[in-house]
């Protein structure tokens, strides 16, 4: 064996081959290629050969996925992905430690937990904070998991009602001229918001809870002159906020309430030169007690992988055309500045 290459074995039951090993080897390959190893499978032992640094991280993600696998899920490429993105070494356990805190169940008994260290510390801050502001691009779960986090909170009577709200802001398409009632209008802006409801508490459940009272699904301007006590609140899309609507909003809780804000300051449908209420309330309460502000990042994307890869290449474009913008304003300063001198 060439110098300063070493070779780790390793013990991967034959049930649980083919969850960690991916279709094709497709998990197994993309890790060799992140890491630089060889990997060899024979007569039921697994072999990684390479650089001793590169060799001790590989090992460290298959024990993970391995792990992962004996609890009973379903290794997916974004496992794969997060693993590799985060660089684990040995005995950090960050899927395993993940994995062991379950929210709630779907109407399906499928479990939600959070699969990233950033859901992770969202969840926790939701937990801990009457306020919580979840940020973060597409994909991240930002509604997903504090849908799961209110109703798992109705369910052992920690609230009396959940209330779920966004504004009604046109993605770039004018809706009014649309056929139907009020509800039936503004019902596609909510959609997203009673597709997790279905998914987490069915279709039934949902139902009943809201001809009861108990679930409120309603724009944001409905929130105006009310004061909500005892409820789980959650405003979504908070980006197409306006600096007063998301005063009006933050200054409608209760007693008893709880409130997550979730949006994507990357997504703003707000008219030009309207600021976003969302930025605002981050700037003016960071350092307010009781209030939490979590920021997710492409890495904390769940959805299909192309989709991070699509937020990430935004990201680039994004920092590439604002660096342009700013050294092209300095040049116009510079050629004012010579023009003053020149005169």
């Amino acid at each position: 064996m060439p110098m300063g290459i070493i070779e780790e074995q390793l013990v991967i039951p034959a049930e649980h081959e083919k969850n960690v090993f991916g279709q094709f080897d497709q998990f197994i390959k993309k890790i060799e290629k992140a890491y630089n190893v060889t990997t060899v499978s024979r007569d039921g032992s697994f072999r990684i050969l390479g650089a001793a640094p590169n060799v001790k991280k590989a090992a460290a993600a298959v024990k993970e996925l391995v792990e992962l696998s004996k609890r009973g899920n379903q290794i997916t490429e974004q496992n794969v992905n997060y693993l590799i993105a985060m660089n684990i070494e040995e005995g950090d356990n960050t899927l395993v430690q993940l994995d062991s805190d379950c929210i709630c169940h779907t109407i399906n008994g499928r479990p939600v937990k959070p699969k990233t260290v950033g859901q992770k510390k969202y969840i926790d801050s939701i937990r801990s904070n009457m306020i919580t502001f979840g940020v973060g691009p597409a994909g991240t779960g930002k509604t997903y998991l504090a849908m799961a986090m209110a109703i798992t909170a109705f369910r052992n009577d920690e609230v009396s009602r959940i209330i779920l709200t966004r504004p009604a802001i046109e993605a770039g398409e004018k809706l009014g001229f649309l056929p139907g009632d009020l509800q039936s209008k503004v019902d596609p802006y909510l959609r997203p918001l009673y597709d997790a409801l279905y998914q987490i508490m069915g279709a039934d459940g949902f139902q009943k809870n809201m001809e009861k009272g108990l679930i409120e699904v309603a724009p944001l301007a409905y929130m105006r002159g009310r004061t909500l006590d005892n409820a789980y609140i959650i405003l979504d899309e908070a980006q197409n906020t306006t600096p007063a609507q998301m005063k009006m909003f933050l200054t409608r809780i209760g007693f008893g309430s709880k409130v997550v804000v979730t949006g994507d300051a990357s997504q703003k449908d707000l008219a030009p030169g309207v600021q976003s209420g969302l930025d605002v309330a981050m700037k003016i309460l960071k350092n307010v007690e009781g209030i939490a502000i979590c920021e997710l990042s492409s890495k904390d994307v769940v959805r299909h992988p192309l989709v991070q890869r699509i937020v990430e290449a935004y990201e680039k474009y994004e920092k590439r055309e604002n660096s342009r913008k700013t050294e092209h304003r300095g040049e116009q300063k510079g050629e004012r500045r010579v023009r003053r001198e020149r005169s």
